[in-house]
């Protein structure tokens, strides 16, 4: 029973049904709100902190968790999700509150304190507390040094710090100039550009979850999802050669997954029209690649048009993709520029289950001048 268990959850630990799960996991979560109450909390974190030292029996779980470097990242795992639990708790308690006419927490007097004392006593009482703990940590757990950097000898797996592995993980889908310069930038100039894209007035001051529904579920998918869920995959996950290896699995450094990486080129070209790809100069490198640029440009510049149509122009099963309401809200220029981030975004997972399901590398590819999509 506890190895059909393990052998269950090396599954979902793959990377297709990882992320599968995990999305629609958090989607049900936003559509069945009852799922934040305290009570159904409570009895998430029990299950979870149980399995989690339940799991030290197996030595191969034990050996990745107890490295002194990956038990902080477990920490900020419980933290992570016990303070996204509370602030929507909140925000939806809140929601409840004003449905019924009754006082938001935050502006219930009996939460107000007096900086001096209480605020301070509190703080110096954490300040201690913390220094204890640090202290304590750093005596019981060895630092995690290395020995000096060897040419010859690298690690296997060789991981940059956490707070990087999610660009680390970000490379084995894009090019190093995507995944190390544009999308860092994109993410520090989208957060930036939050407040002047986003302008409803509702929620400021208080936490709501009914009234900033979309904002709400498209930020914490990209946190949870795209960023953190990254982390704990790079982190507890990838294996020597890079591979996934499910938490119950033992880090064989002779395993070996061969992958025949293809591009949207190879598809069209070799495997469609049984044709060589086309070769000699700039003509032919367009016409190779002619597919994906057009793959590509509908993606970035007429998606975010047609977005912006009335839904009758839709057939009932595409009305979906109608965001009319945001655009007469938000007006052409930030809706334009907060549907081409928010489809930035979205390129990520869509290349992580094209390059799973089909192998697929670049959807546009020009080695002779090293630009890569």
């Amino acid at each position: 029973m506890i190895g059909l268990f393990q052998d269950l959850v090396n599954w979902v630990s793959g990377p297709t049904v990882l992320f599968t799960v995990t999305t629609v996991g958090l989607l049900l979560a936003f559509r069945y709100t009852q799922v934040w109450s305290k009570r159904v909390a409570i009895w998430g974190f029990s299950v979870l902190a149980v399995l989690y030292v339940a799991s030290m029996w197996n030595p191969d779980f034990l050996l990745i968790v107890a490295k002194p470097d990956n038990i902080p990242i477990t920490g900020v795992i419980f933290l992570v999700l016990f303070f996204t639990w509370y602030a929507m708790y909140q925000g939806i308690e809140n929601d409840r509150r004003r449905a019924a006419g009754e006082e938001i927490h935050e502006k219930k007097e009996s939460d107000k304190v007096w900086v001096w004392p209480d605020l301070v006593y509190t703080e110096m009482l954490a300040m201690v507390l913390l220094s204890i703990v640090l202290l304590v940590w750093s005596i019981l757990l060895a630092a995690p040094l290395e020995q000096p950097a060897n040419p010859a000898d690298s690690p296997n797996p060789s991981k940059a710090p956490w707070y990087f592995l999610g660009l680390q993980e970000m490379l084995v889908y894009f090019d190093p100039w995507l995944a190390g310069v544009v999308f860092p930038t994109l993410i520090i100039v989208g957060l930036i550009a939050i407040p002047y894209i986003d302008r409803n007035p509702k929620g400021n001051g208080y936490f709501t979850f009914r009234e900033r529904k979309a904002e709400i579920v498209i930020f914490l998918y990209g946190f949870l999802i795209l960023w953190c869920l990254l982390v704990i995959s790079g982190t507890f996950l990838r294996g020597p050669n890079w591979n996934f290896f499910g938490p119950y699995e033992y880090w064989d450094v002779h395993r070996v997954e061969p992958l025949l990486n293809v591009n949207i080129s190879d598809f069209f070209w070799v495997k469609l029209l049984g044709r060589p790809l086309p070769s000699g100069g700039l003509f032919a490198a367009l016409l190779r690649e002619w597919l994906g640029l057009l793959m590509v440009g509908a993606y970035l510049f007429v998606l975010p048009v047609v977005t912006s149509w009335p839904r009758e122009k839709f057939p009932g099963f595409l009305r979906w993709l109608s965001l009319r309401k945001y655009y007469d809200r938000m007006g052409p220029t930030r809706f334009y520029i907060g549907v081409s981030l928010f489809l930035l975004m979205m390129s990520l997972p869509i290349k992580m289950y094209l390059r799973w399901a089909f192998n697929l590398k670049y959807i546009v590819a020009f080695p002779e001048i090293f630009f890569n999509i």
